[in-house]
């Protein structure tokens, strides 16, 4: 099959507090369908080109100095925002900095510090039996393989793959909501499986890029490509995706959609 052929490209400035960048964009959706394997690799690794010149500061945005630290806001982090976590993880490690402090918490203690972060009850539970596990377990050291790290308590493979690649520096493609939403979004995949998508993506790119390519997407689906309405007209990759128009496609507006975390 031949290479797509994508409208001669309109030129305009992403300007504002995120790295300034060029965008070319397509006055109509480019076409997908029938893509080779080879294509949508070539595809997908430009995509990740521009992403990692527009996010040169991508990073795990959860607040940690440790392997125990990073695993417990990963924990805390399910239906609340990094930032909410970030706020109550200073109090809780100083008062719980080790598995063993954690174990043996003063449990109404713990739950009034994790209160904001929602879930409280249940999150609580989920820390202190972790404590546990870690030191009849693993010494109180947290381990750094998949397989141990998704039989701990509130552990799944997002979780473990956050701390493999960012506490441990070993590879791994972190599925969450907004690297799920954009790779169906992008065409990469149509699966909805978090495993399959994982592994799916995985393929796509080399294991080296496992971990930056979770947080480049993470951080461009909270700045731009949001679920409802995505900043089309202000996106970076618009020539390479197939969903563009799925959000205004108009730069002005576009970039009133563009979210700049406050510093």
């Amino acid at each position: 099959m031949p290479s797509q052929r994508v409208a001669e490209p309109a030129v305009l400035p992403v300007p504002g507090a995120l790295p300034t960048v060029t965008l070319k964009l397509p006055r109509k959706a480019p076409v997908v369908a029938g893509e080779t394997s080879s294509q949508l690799v070539r595809r997908a690794r430009k995509m990740h080109k521009v992403l990692t010149e527009t996010y040169p500061d991508a990073h795990c945005e959860l607040d940690f100095t440790t392997p125990l630290e990073l695993l417990v806001a990963t924990i805390l982090s399910a239906q609340t925002t990094d930032v909410m976590v970030n706020k109550v993880t200073p109090t809780l490690f100083a008062k719980y900095p080790t598995a063993q402090a954690m174990a043996e918490a003063d449990r109404e203690e713990m739950e009034a510090i994790l209160k904001p972060t929602g879930f409280f009850r249940a999150k609580t539970n989920s820390v202190m039996k972790l404590g546990q596990v870690l030191v009849d377990e693993y010494d109180g050291v947290v381990p750094n393989k998949l397989e141990e790290l998704v039989k701990l308590p509130g552990t799944g493979r997002k979780t473990a793959n956050v701390v493999l690649g960012n506490a441990f520096d070993i590879p791994g493609i972190t599925v969450d909501t907004h690297f799920g939403r954009l790779v169906r979004r992008f065409g990469w995949t149509e699966e909805e499986d978090p495993v399959k998508v994982e592994h799916i993506i995985g393929a796509l790119f080399p294991k080296k890029d496992w971990t930056m390519l979770s947080h480049r997407l993470i951080f461009h689906g909270r700045r731009r490509c949001h679920a409802k309405k995505p900043a089309c007209g202000a996106c970076p990759i618009a020539q390479w995706c197939p969903s563009f128009g799925a959000g205004p496609t108009d730069y002005e507006s576009a970039a009133k959609l563009v979210k700049v975390p406050a510093a």
